[in-house]
Parts: C-alpha cells; structure tokens; sequence
C-alpha cells in the first residue's frame, strides 16, 4: 500500500508523532484511502493534531488520488450516525430517493411540493391558508407564492417551547446571558407596541444601524410584528452612505446605539446618525441601562422613553408579499440596489438552515454578522424557525474571546467569512478552545480557499463546512452543500434545493465553466427593486438555455469540477466581495474620483492566492488612476513599501469617510489612460490581467 508508507518521512512535530502512535493500526488497516481518513477524523480517541499534522497526513493519505476522476480530495465524509440524523436523510427516504441529486432534481421538478413539504416542517404559522403554494400562470419571473394567505412570519419564530434559549450572548466582560423564545417574544411585543405608541403606521419604513445584539433582534422583530418595514443599514457605514439608503426607503425614524465597544475601539454609531441629518432617532444606551451617554437632539428620544410596558404579543397581518425588510446590495451604477423582503424570504432562510446547514432543535448558531447585511436576518429566521438558538457575540470575532464564546456557549453550527478564518489562522488565536460541540461550520461572503477552509474544518477536529453562495435578492444561497456528502475544502457539491441553476459560456451554450444562471421560480428570489427596474436588471440580455427556459442573471463565475463538485471563481460584473462585503468598482471609483490630483479611477479585485493548493482565496483591492496631468514614462505601482504612501492612505482615508472602513486599497497603479472598449467602457479585465502579469514576472 502506497499510502502512508512514507509516514516517517513526514514533517510531523514530536507532539504529533506521538498523538498519532494509537491510531496508526487502524489508519495502515484501512481497505482504501477513504476510509483511512475517516478513521482518523472519526477516531472516538480524545487525541487531536495539530493543523500541520493533520495536513501532513492528509497529504500522505490522499498522495495517489487523481482529482481529474474523482474530484477534489475530500477532508469529511458522514459517519452512519450523521447520515442517520441528517434532515437530508428523512427526505430521501420518506420520498424513496437515493441520493442528492436526485433529491434535488425532485424538488425543481416539482417545486410547489417541495416548498408546501418544506414549509409544513418547519412549521410556517398562518392566519388564513394560502389558496395554493405557487402560482407561476403568469410565467416563473413573475410567479406568486402562497397566494391569498394572510399571516405575519414573526409568529413563525415563537414555534418553540417557551423556555428553550432564543439567545445566548456574552458582551466583552466575557459573561454568558441567556433569553429564552417567551422573554423575547415579549421583548418584540413591547417594541412592537411603543412603535404603535408613537404612532408609527403598518407600512412605513423604519431603519435601523445597530451592532447585532439581543436588542436589536428584539427591534428587527418588533418593526415587522407592528407591519412596518426594517431598512437594514451596516452598523460599518460612514453618513453618506447611510443618508443615500434613508433617501431611497423614505424611512420615517432610525434606531441606533449612542455608541458600541469593538475591539476596545468605541464606534459612535449616534453622531453618525446626526452627521448624515437622519430623521428621528430612538437611541439605546450601551451600557444597557440608564440614559444614552449623548446628548439627543430635540426630535429623538431614549429607548426607556420609547418601550411600553406592554409585553402582550400581537402582530400586524398582512398578505404575503408585503415587504418586510429592505435591504440593499451593490450593482454597477454607483447606487446601492435596494432589495425588499416579503413574509415569504424568511422561509427560504429557514429551509436553507434546515436542509443545508442541517439545524436541528435546540442547536446553537453563531455568525458574526449585522443587521445590514442578509446574514443578519438570515440568521434570525434560520435559527427561530428552526426552532434553534442565536448566539451572538458582541465584540470583534477576530481574537481567543470570541473563541471562549463558541466553546462556553456550546455553538454547533459556526459560520465565518472566510477573510476572518485567515486572520485566525495567521495568529493561531483559536487553537486552544474545545470546539468539539461543533458539528457543522458555514462559509459564506467571498470565495474561500482551500488552505483556510482546511485549517479552520481542523479546529474542530474536522467537521463539514457547508459552502454556501447566494444573494441579498434570493434570500438565501443558490450554491451550496450538505451534511450527506463528502465535503472538500472550498468546494460545492450541489445547487440549493427548490432552486435550479445553469452555466453558460460566453457563446450562451451550457458549459462546465462560465457565468451561472438561476432558472426561476423559487421561494426568496426578489421580484421588484425600489429604484430601478427589476426585469431589466436581472432578465434584460439573457438568454434562455437549451430547454427554452427563463433564466435570471446573477453574476457569479463557476466551474464544474470532477465527482459533481463546483468551484467559485468570483464576479463577471464589476461587483467586488471586499472582506465578505459585496460593493460596485462604480461605488469605489466614484469616491475616489473627488480626491484632488485624480482624473480617473479604476476599481478591480484578485484574489489572494494560499500558497499551494488554492482555487481562489479573498480578493484584495487594486486601484488603477491616471492624474490630472499624467506623467510620461511606464506605469508604475505605488504603495506604503515603495516609499510613496501619502496618496494610498488619502485614498484610504477617503473610502473610510465615504463609505466604509472596511474597504481598502491595497496596491495603486498609476497608468497613462485606461483602456477601454469602443462604446468608451473601461476594460477591467484588460487591467486584472495586467496585474497577474505584474505578479507572475
């Protein structure tokens, strides 16, 4: 047997060494190479390598796999106890279907069962019946679900025992605090009746720019129980940004924090709130109690002053396209997309949770995320719908307190962004905490790669990480994986159920590798847009595929892989995930074009590449400008390391006021005139080869 028969070649610690003596027999025992690794990330053995060993060996035990017929090495495979529990598992049988595939064949092809199976698990709570679940007469862009049922999707969140935790969350000190489903649904009711109080109306458009807490979950909940509507806004954004996103909702209050601790630096959400002129603000002391530490402007008020004391839960009920929540996503004009929810996305984030991520009563979901983004309410509804608990951690998720929290707080199912996985791997912060409670990890915001998703599946002594790519317009993913299967670092192994996809090539012909299309209709997928026209931003210019289908632009580029597996390779538009945040290049380039000394910009990502086995990795951001008067000679890179910083931190000053502090440049190319295409579009693919070239020499 080839395998492992170079073991004592192997660059393993001493503490590895003898870590891995006791499993040994079994692994050399093992029928084939499968099987080998399954029984060392299976061992029932307290023994646990490190990253490196466990790397050595996957190396040794996969050493004569040949990817081209079997795809890409798998780090996880089910064990019969996961099969057996799995949601997956019960939907094969009780349909008598073999695998996935043809679990999800099924379920596009016969899509209005799917959903009615799907929503009767999880237990979606009307008010009166929808007539049927899907009406797609008028074609599947335009199809309605569950017409003429009324309800109210905040009630579908308190399915729960009472006195089952909604929300366990631990604040900086480290302190673990717990909610259950019956103390917070009287959090919402209070909130829900001073929104009414106030004499806020069903309908209007209520924003909120909150760090996630139990607070705000208890807001989030509040505005939609009263039938108004959340507008989401990242807790990240600098005052244009949020001012443009109020002007676009209309919103009529924003509720807000004086001010919150990240990292020991103190964000001073209020005074953002009145640099950008909001309208009127409901402030929430950070402390928790007593009165905001601001000065309030005379039209806002203070949470204490805002709460009821009315903690009877009753709900607004409304049709079930009635938005919900506004949330917005970049496209390549410069202005945010501003994206409405109806009470029908959430169950898409629910089923998503269910079958994907495989949530389970009682499991404990944490993903650092906010309200601003589509993971916060995903993560709201995935968990309470799921009749599971929130664990929120209120701090930055990057150093070992956040780590003590996913230990203490018993956290099952962990998703990260895989930028966060790359600084936890650069510093080892998480190395020492028992994770072991952990049965799945998610990966979502940019494309992964493979070396991170590695060491992170490692931390917790290997568990499947469930790729999942969608959008704020779907409500959910389109890509993704499951607990079934076996699972290979940064890799899909199928579409998401309900939901059908297509690639295409540049010609427009099915393919293995090119722009991937949603093929309508499914529970999430938005249908219109607040300022701008939805058929032309999403159907415009498609072509149908083979089968004469509709089919729904998105934007993503994939590749199909041997075994069934798939593999992200970033935008074909000119959107860029800069730290799990999606922005336009227009976005950037049109802050930065108001810097002084620049006459044009240019915005392109690439991705940071792991050092070995990386498909694609983060993407970091590369600016290209031509100056008011340009100078003769090559083009030339600037940046901190050549001695020519002033104009990289202008730039990044810039964006941090503009529009996000997150967003940074990290390379500048100074060149003598873009390129561009005969209709004057600046070839952005022109510049990123340009760089790889740049990078290769």
């Amino acid at each position: 047997m080839t395998r492992l028969a170079q073991f004592d070649d192997q660059e393993l610690s001493i503490e590895d060494r003898q870590r891995l003596a006791p499993l040994l027999p079994a692994i050399r025992q093992a029928p084939d190479t499968l099987s080998a690794w399954h029984s060392l990330t299976h061992s029932t053995s307290t023994t646990r390598l490190s990253c490196q060993g466990y790397r050595c060996l996957w190396d040794a035990i996969f050493s004569d796999w040949d990817e081209t017929t079997g795809g890409p090495r798998p780090m996880w495979s089910p064990s019969e106890v996961a099969l057996e529990r799995a949601n997956i598992t019960s939907w094969l049988r009780d349909l008598h279907l073999r695998d996935v595939a043809s679990l999800h064949a099924w379920s596009v092809e016969n899509r209005a069962e799917f959903w009615r199976r799907a929503i009767d698990q999880i237990g979606v709570a009307y008010r009166s019946p929808p007539s049927e679940i899907l009406d797609d007469r008028a074609g599947p862009a335009a199809a309605r679900w569950l017409p003429d049922a009324r309800l109210n999707i905040v009630e579908s969140c308190f399915l729960a025992d009472d006195r089952d935790p909604a929300i366990v969350y631990s604040r900086p000190d480290g302190e673990l605090h717990r909610v259950t489903y019956q103390e917070l649904r009287q959090q919402v009711a209070r909130f829900a009746h001073g929104l009414q109080q106030a004499n806020f109306k069903p309908g209007e458009a209520i924003a909120v720019l909150l760090p996630m807490t139990a607070e705000s979950v208890a807001i989030y909940l509040g505005i939609i129980a009263a039938g108004c509507t959340v507008v989401s806004i990242a807790d990240s954004f600098a005052p244009p940004q949020i001012a443009e996103r109020l002007k676009i909702a209309r919103a009529r209050a924003i509720f807000t924090y004086d001010y919150f601790l990240r990292s020991d630096k103190q964000i001073d959400l209020y005074q953002r709130v009145v640099d950008c002129h909001a309208p009127r603000a409901i402030v929430l002391p950070s402390l928790r109690e007593g009165e905001p530490a601001v000065t309030l402007r005379n039209r806002d008020i203070t949470w204490n002053d805002f709460l009821s004391d009315n903690d009877h839960f009753s709900v607004h009920v409304a049709a079930a396209e009635e938005p919900i929540n506004i949330l917005f996503s970049s496209g390549t004009t410069g202005d945010p997309k501003a994206i409405p929810w109806n009470h029908t996305t959430p169950i898409k984030c629910a089923v998503d949770g269910l079958l994907h991520h495989d949530l389970h009563h009682r499991d404990v979901v944490a993903w650092p995320t906010n309200l601003g983004w589509m993971m916060g309410p995903w993560l709201i509804f995935a968990s309470l719908m799921n009749r599971a608990t929130m664990a929120l951690f209120e701090d930055a998720p990057t150093g070992q307190p956040f780590g003590r929290f996913v230990q203490d707080a018993g956290v099952t199912m962990l998703g990260v962004v895989p930028t966060l996985v790359s600084a936890w791997q650069a510093t080892g912060c998480m190395e020492d905490f028992d994770w072991s409670a952990i049965r799945v990890f998610s990966s979502t915001g940019e494309a992964s790669n493979p070396e991170g998703m590695f060491y992170l599946s490692s931390l917790a002594g290997f568990r499947p990480i469930i790729e999942y790519c969608g959008g704020t317009e779907i409500g959910g993913g389109y890509m993704t994986s499951t607990v079934v299967q076996p699972n290979a670092p940064a890799t899909f192994s199928t579409a998401a159920m309900g939901l059908d996809i297509t690639i295409l090539d540049e010609q427009g012909q099915q393919a293995d590798e090119g722009e991937l299309f949603l093929v309508p209709p499914s529970i999430g997928l938005s249908k219109t847009l607040l300022n701008r026209d939805h058929d032309a931003t999403y159907h415009d210019g498609v072509p149908a595929d083979s089968e004469g289908r509709r089919l729904r632009r998105h934007g993503d580029h994939f590749r199909k892989l041997p075994g069934g597996y798939f593999v992200a390779g970033g935008r074909v538009d000119d959107t860029m995930n800069l730290g799990g945040i999606k922005v336009s290049s227009a976005e950037i380039e049109k802050a930065l074009n108001q810097l002084p000394g620049i006459l044009e910009s240019a915005a392109v990502t690439s991705p940071i590449e792991a050092s070995d086995f990386s498909h694609r990795g983060p993407e970091q951001l590369t600016v290209f400008f031509v100056r008011d008067q340009p100078q003769s000679g090559d083009e030339r890179t600037l940046d901190v390391a050549a001695g020519e910083p002033d104009l990289l931190i202008a730039m990044n000053r810039h964006l941090k006021e503009q529009l996000n502090p997150l967003f940074k440049v990290q390379r500048l190319v100074e060149i003598d005139e873009m390129p561009r295409t005969a209709s004057n579009k600046v070839m952005r693919r022109k510049l990123r080869d340009s760089l790889r070239q740049q990078d290769s020499d």
